[in-house]
């Protein structure tokens, strides 16, 4: 949109133009009006200029899915300060290493994570200030009447830090500035045909801390002046009943949501005032796709994209055939290619990695901006694929050892250095695995040759659950005397994964 130099600033012209007009409500409960949302922005705004937050400074938000993320989020951005959302169902240690990292000058929770956080902050030196929604602290933050904050004048300042886990094993922040998250919600909104219009009703059902909640839906449903209705957690049922009562029009999820649904047998009733299905986060089984939109009679469009993308940077929207196994064509303004392990375009139809080109890539990794886009602007995603005659890609593979469950990253070697803290274990091998439900599971190899098997597979349980968030925890761990190596000596996960398929395949008990 012309004129446009920060996100908080699409709510200020909605609520110039349609003031009474419903913005975002929480499932059954509370509501905010354009006119409402400004005020409320503001207000968080004012507040934490009062608190010496200056331009630059960051600030930690670990909320769910509810008003207050939306209000605290943009009032971040409105007093150019950087939001730094955090999954809420982070561990203790996971949480202290993000504070530290960030430099966070202030952390907002909620009644769901305070006590999280509250241990979080005492591993933190100093700790920052805690402002927790629901008490006395967030009160004062937004009590002030609004006061007047000067327009943000350069839109390549940081405007989020979003963690995503980083093939050393410790999570990364990829560096947003506010021209790449308003780039990426005007590549989705050219988009024809639209993937939101303006009187659509969108389910926010997407963990808002996610980029792809974050910016394709709420930043989409900000730019086009929708309504978005907020779910604070994903129930099969209780979702459905949601699309219902509130005629969610528009319905982006990750494709574990679909699976959920998949054996619903009166779907096509249930998703009645559905228009739409986006999903995106993770690989879309084409024939779970067509089996679905055959009982549903809803389409369903899937994307590809990339935190460091803003995320979002094809989608079968875009394309001019729809092929089955598609990801789609790229968005406006986004650029693809392919390149192989000389950096040269692959022969004939070989697949290569999938580099990207475009105003919404990321500026690096926090905090020196290391493995950005290179000097003409191409970055390297890491994932691989093939592209049709028609500009449709096709993914083949992941260059990283990447664990994707239910639309959120793991990255194998920062689950194993936390089970080789475990007393016993002498070594470990992470792997994902197909899950019916989830996409993909963690699974964890073990050798502990001194231990009693069944001791040391729930002593590695209980270690992971009070160091990791709960959806990069091993959903199985198996103890063994010997893990596959090659003659160089480097575990086989090939091999590994060799034996969950014939598992699976029932040839394994």
């Amino acid at each position: 949109m012309p004129g446009i130099r920060d996100v908080a600033e699409l709510v200020s012209r909605a609520a110039a133009e349609s003031p009474d007009r419903l913005a975002v409500v929480e499932a059954g409960g509370r509501s905010l009006t354009w006119a409402g949302l400004e005020d409320e922005v503001d207000r968080i705004a004012t507040g934490l200029a009062g608190a010496g937050i200056v331009g630059g400074h960051r600030v930690l938000i670990a909320i769910g899915n509810r008003l207050e993320f939306v209000t605290t989020y943009l009032g971040v951005l409105r007093a150019q300060a950087v939001a730094v959302p955090v999954n809420p169902g982070s561990a203790v240690g996971e949480l202290a290493r993000m504070l530290d990292d960030s430099g966070a000058r202030v952390a907002v929770a909620d009644a769901s994570t305070v006590a999280v956080v509250r241990d979080a902050l005492r591993a933190v030196e100093p700790p920052p200030r805690l402002v927790v929604v629901g008490e006395p602290s967030y009160d004062e933050l937004r009590a002030e009447p609004p006061r007047p904050i000067p327009p943000l004048q350069d839109p390549d300042k940081l405007a989020a830090l979003l963690y995503t886990s980083g093939t050393s094993g410790l999570p990364r922040a990829a560096m947003l500035t506010h021209r790449a998250l308003l780039a990426n919600i005007d590549q989705c909104a050219q988009v024809e045909p639209p993937m939101i219009h303006g009187d659509d009703v969108v389910l926010g059902v997407l963990p808002l801390f996610h980029v792809y909640g974050l910016n394709a839906v709420l930043g989409s449903v900000l730019r086009r002046r929708a309504k978005l209705v907020l779910v604070e957690r994903f129930d099969p049922q209780e979702t459905l009943a949601i699309i219902d009562d509130e005629a969610c029009s528009v319905v982006p999820v990750a494709p574990p949501v679909l699976a959920y649904w998949r054996s619903e047998p009166d779907l096509r009733e249930r998703l009645g005032p559905v228009r739409l299905i986006l999903s995106g986060s993770a690989p879309l089984s084409p024939e779970v796709a067509q089996d679905f939109t055959a009982r549903s009679g809803v389409p369903v469009h899937e994307g590809y994209g990339l935190t460091e993308a803003s995320p979002v940077v094809t989608s079968t929207l875009c394309s001019a055939v729809n092929r089955s196994g598609s990801v789609g064509a790229a968005l406006p303004g986004i650029d693809l290619r392919l390149v192989d392990d000389d950096g040269r375009p692959p022969e004939g139809d070989d697949p290569g990695e999938i580099s990207i080109r475009g105003a919404n890539l990321f500026s690096g990794y926090w905090p020196d901006g290391a493995g950005g886009p290179d000097a003409d602007g191409w970055w390297s995603t890491g994932d691989v694929g093939f592209l049709d005659e028609n500009g449709d890609l096709f993914l083949v593979d992941r260059l990283k050892e990447l664990v994707i469950v239910s639309g959120f990253n793991v990255y194998p070697v920062e689950v194993e250095d936390v089970v080789e803290e475990v007393p016993g274990v002498v070594e470990v091998a992470v792997i994902g695995v197909d899950d019916d439900l989830t996409g993909e599971a963690v699974v964890a190899y073990v050798r502990a040759p001194e231990a009693d098997p069944d001791a040391i597979a729930e002593a590695v349980r209980a270690h992971c659950a009070a160091r990791l968030a709960r959806f990069k925890q091993p959903s199985r761990i198996e103890v063994v005397d010997e893990l596959p190596r090659t003659i160089t000596g480097k575990v086989q996960k090939g091999r590994l994964r060799g034996i969950e398929r014939r598992r699976t395949l029932g040839l394994l008990e």
